[in-house]
């Protein structure tokens, strides 16, 4: 295994666990209803969700489909050419899912107003799904590229 591919397989691991965590925070949040007095306990829940929501998009967007282009020597370009680079390789279902998903992860990064946060938490509750599913789509793509048709652990 060379260094590059070790570092894949390093950022994998990491996608992995990250989508665990995220996948554990949304199966308690998906059933609580949004209201104006969520309970501390519900806005922990929610925070949680939205930090590992936001942590899964980074490892994808910022390591791995960067890592990905950079095995393939590709330009570095922005993020958006970074995401449509991966939707036309088949990495991602959706550029435009991925975008929306930058976005959002902007948001939670930036926003400090209670008023928009439940804007927040629905769009996060709606976009997760999205994102686990990605997950499974990259670690594929990787493994049948780089590491030759190896069954994946994560899936």
């Amino acid at each position: 295994m060379t260094v590059v591919t070790e570092n894949l397989n390093i950022e994998l691991e990491n996608l992995a666990s990250a989508k665990d965590a995220l996948q554990y925070s949304y199966e308690k949040c998906k059933t609580l209803k949004l209201h104006e007095s969520l309970s501390y306990e519900e806005l922990e829940r929610f925070e949680a969700l939205t930090s590992r929501f936001a942590r899964l998009s980074d490892i994808i967007i910022q390591k791995v489909l960067r890592l990905l282009d950079f095995i393939d020597l590709e330009d570095t370009g922005t993020v958006r050419d970074r995401i449509n680079r991966a939707e036309k390789k088949g990495v991602i279902l959706s550029a435009d899912n991925f975008v929306e998903i930058r976005i959002l992860r902007n948001e939670i990064a930036h926003e400090y107003r209670s008023e928009t946060v439940h804007a927040i938490f629905e769009k996060v509750l709606a976009y997760a799904p999205a994102l686990l599913e990605s997950v499974g789509t990259i670690t594929n793509y990787a493994q049948k590229k780089y590491f030759g048709d190896i069954t994946s652990e994560s899936d």
